[in-house]
């Protein structure tokens, strides 16, 4: 693939020792205007130097910037690297061939610019060990593994003749780790331990019912406060967090009370849950639902009525948390899809919807990555993200054009991101040579 040629291509380039950025514009992930003309030198996987003044380092693989743009790599918050590339049963019943396809499209996201992501449910550990060691290239992932649902709640993907439920048989859903069903505070921690000793750096939860999951109404609370304060004792026990999918009020209170600390979604708030989220600290990892997502689902079904009942949700959440100033992460949550995980950075674009380019960015970029720290010490890359600053990590973006100019860029990455680097590493370079 187009991909994996790029990356075998500028294999030599990536050997370099120190790299030097000469003659670029730096969106820092932070702030609303490019720097100016400045270069950056990389050494090893950090950001060494940033000076408008030259730099003259020794045996350095120079990069001429001319004017482009020079920004961190991006972040999305809410993806699922193991549920893209393969449907359900495929995720469920063969994860070998899961784990390939998800492999190829890993590949696929870092050349979408995306060098890091939150996985919010999914049997990942494999896929972030082989990434981290080299095997394929992708992008970092910080994995919360199965996403741990009740019985009939959201994630919950199993047959009427999976029921009753035996003690000890688990289903291939939940023996492959894409989701495990908890019904007691007791079943919660055991299984909130199983993840952490994989690898997890969070831990997820559906606290209310979702769209995609046939036998979990929306407006139907999951957890009880017992289960979800389960959760939150061995997340914090390991110095971590709970995040919860929840789009009610019910789903939203109960798991703050509880001490949750990221709601993902929220699509169904009020404006008071709005102000207690913003009150108390919380963090909202929200999304621009792409179309697809909800014109997808076949008509008549029960899932098509649920993303019906909250797709009007979106524009208003989004008012909500800029009126309130909420602390708001960015993601895609894509599922099942390829073709609609390719529109990633089109996804990105859409927030001009909401808020400036800058604002959108510097969301995808540096604020997520503030989302990211909450692992405190489970985080797998110690090391600043989502930033250009001298010290920080190297994942950049160097791009054609100003994206705080025209935020549709991002939209095309094929053609718009010369340079995509990863933890120093150069994995596209299209620059004409």
């Amino acid at each position: 693939m187009l991909a994996a040629a790029l990356v075998l291509g500028f294999c030599a380039i990536a050997n370099a020792d120190d790299i030097l950025f000469e003659n670029v514009r730096i969106f820092d992930g932070k702030g609303a205007a490019l720097s100016a003309p400045s270069n950056v030198l990389i050494q090893g996987n950090v950001i060494a130097r940033i000076s408008t003044d030259p730099v003259e380092p020794d045996g350095a693989e120079r990069i001429a910037g001319n004017g482009r743009t020079l920004m961190p790599g991006l972040i999305d918050a809410h993806w699922h690297a193991m549920l893209i590339a393969t449907g359900p049963a495929d995720t469920m019943n063969d994860i070998g061939f899961a784990n390939i396809a998800a492999g190829d499209e890993a590949t696929e996201t870092l050349m979408r610019g995306f060098t890091t992501v939150r996985d919010v449910g999914g049997p990942a550990f494999g896929l972030k060990r082989a990434i981290d060691q080299g095997i394929i290239e992708g992008p970092r992932i910080y994995p919360s593994g199965a996403m741990m649902t009740v019985t009939s709640g959201h994630g919950d993907f199993r047959h009427m003749s999976d029921l009753p439920r035996k003690p000890g048989l688990f289903t291939p859903m939940e023996i492959n780790g894409g989701s495990i069903v908890v019904d007691s505070p007791d079943e919660v921690r055991l299984r909130a331990r199983e993840q952490f000793m994989q690898g997890a750096v969070l831990l997820k939860l559906t606290a209310g019912g979702g769209v995609s999951s046939p036998f979990s109404p929306l407006d139907v609370t999951t957890f009880t406060a017992p289960e979800l304060r389960a959760a939150v004792e061995i997340a914090e026990n390991w110095g971590t967090y709970v995040a919860v999918h929840a789009f009610t009020s019910d789903a939203i209170q109960k798991s703050i009370a509880a001490g949750v600390k990221c709601i993902e979604h929220g699509l169904l708030m009020s404006e008071a849950d709005a102000k207690l989220i913003a009150e108390k600290g919380i963090w909202l990892s929200l999304q621009p639902l792409h179309e697809m997502m909800r014109t997808g689902l076949r008509e008549g079904s029960v899932e098509r009525a649920k993303a019906e009942e909250v797709w009007p949700g979106i524009g208003r959440t989004y008012e909500l948390a800029k009126k309130y100033k909420i602390k708001t992460a960015w993601g895609t949550d894509v599922l099942f899809s390829r073709a609609m995980a390719a529109q990633q950075g089109a996804i990105l674009a859409s927030l001009i919807r909401w808020y400036t380019p800058a604002e959108a960015l510097a969301m995808a970029t540096g604020t997520n990555a503030e989302l990211l720290a909450l692992s405190g010490k489970r985080n797998p890359y110690p090391g600043k993200l989502g930033v250009v600053e001298e010290g920080a990590l190297a994942d950049l973006l160097l791009v054609e054009g100003n994206p705080l100019e025209n935020l549709d860029l991002v939209a095309d990455p094929a053609n718009n991101f010369k340079i995509i680097m990863k933890d120093g590493v150069i994995q596209k370079n299209t620059l004409a040579k």
